[in-house]
């Protein structure tokens, strides 16, 4: 109590009534006053300091625009601190303490809703990471049916009527999640033996579920009724060894066939094999070990080599076009990332897993390397 005064009088504050603190405590008013801004730390960076892809002299077709790392990312509104519930949760964190932060361990895979918010799974923390610039908070889904935590999401995607789709690999399920992160009904159990990859096809309203250890590609229903199986075990084409992260873009399915290493795309909702490519090699440009693939809105294809820790470009063809990254924890490096994921504003995510981050990119669209 002696301490409080201190602090109250260094405060400029005379009194507060004990029940005030009390009720500010209990009520959590001291330490929550409304929403943050989500910011990607590229905000205060001077013009000239951006990072580019590739550099000068030639043109720019990329940009580097920030990380997200967990609740470093939500900074205080500027009025946050001032005032008497500033002084009150000042005072709350000096009674109580302060709670150690939430951070991303081993993200995965993500995907972004028709909110706008960023959903990253993490292996590691066993839950889905919600960073929702609307409402300004980091939300932490650890729920995948019923009372049952997830152990292992890998894939995930927007569904059906605004459900989350995360596919368990240890579960051997498909987990259901309402726009709140409610569990439903999960699918694929019984059926499913390490499902990883995730894509959904909302004109067909079909689910494509990578089954790692199965080497195919199962195909959902809404209802969670399997339809078909897409491949088999083999090298041939249409054929996958252990395919891992999947896309849905522009009509057609794109698998990484990680054990093969290469990347397949199938059109027509995965009856047709339009093409495959990728090979082994030492160069910068092949595939020893894929993850993730996206797809941008000129076609472009994006692939985590996760063995070189490059995010390598292919235009719509499958032509090499360039790479960014390499081993290191600086900004624009990677250590063993594994999804890859696009949004509506053509923003590249790379989910930079064991530098426990989220790095993302701006695809600057004026280049026209879609080909």
């Amino acid at each position: 109590m002696v301490m409080l005064r201190r602090v109250m009088k260094r405060e400029g504050i005379r009194r507060i009534p004990h029940f005030v603190l009390v009720l500010c405590v209990l009520s959590g008013a001291c330490t929550t006053t409304g929403p943050r801004v989500l910011h990607f730390g590229m905000e205060d960076a001077p013009e000239g300091k951006r990072l580019m892809w590739p550099q000068v002299p030639e043109i720019p077709r990329f940009m580097y625009a920030g990380q997200l790392v967990g609740e470093a990312n939500f900074r205080k509104a500027p009025h946050e601190t001032a005032g008497m519930g500033g002084l009150l949760r000042r005072l709350a964190e000096f009674i109580i303490g302060e709670k150690p932060p939430t951070v991303l361990q081993r993200p995965q895979s993500g995907t972004v809703d028709g909110a706008g918010r960023i959903l990253v799974t993490d292996a590691s923390r066993q839950a889905v990471f919600v960073f929702d610039p609307v409402a300004g908070e980091l939300l932490v889904w650890d729920k995948a049916e019923g009372l049952a935590n997830f152990i292992a999401p890998i894939g995930i995607a927007t569904g059906p009527d605004g459900q989350i789709l995360v596919a368990d690999a240890e579960l051997g399920i498909v987990a259901r999640l309402d726009a709140r992160g409610n569990p439903g009904r999960a699918i694929g159990r019984g059926v499913l033996k390490r499902p990883t990859g995730l894509a959904y096809d909302p004109g067909r309203r079909r689910i494509f579920v990578a089954d790692t250890h199965m080497h195919d590609i199962k195909v959902f229903d809404d209802e969670g009724r399997l339809l078909k199986t897409i491949g088999r075990h083999g090298e041939g084409a249409g054929e996958f060894n252990f395919p891992t992260f999947l896309a849905f873009a522009r009509g057609e399915l794109y698998v990484t066939d990680a054990m093969n290493s290469r990347v397949q795309v199938f059109a027509d909702g995965g009856d047709r094999l339009r093409l495959n490519f990728g090979r082994r090699g030492l160069y910068v440009g092949n595939l020893v070990r894929p993850k993730g693939v996206a797809v941008d809105s000129d076609g472009n294809i994006y692939v985590v080599e996760s063995y070189h820790d490059h995010l390598l470009v292919f235009n719509r063809n499958g032509e090499f076009l360039m790479a960014i990254g390499g081993l290191g924890q600086e900004t624009g490096k990677f250590y063993l990332p594994a999804g890859a994921w696009v949004d509506n504003r053509n923003r590249i995510f790379v989910a930079d897993m064991f530098n426990g981050r989220v790095v993302m990119f701006q695809y600057l669209e004026t280049s026209g390397n879609g080909g």
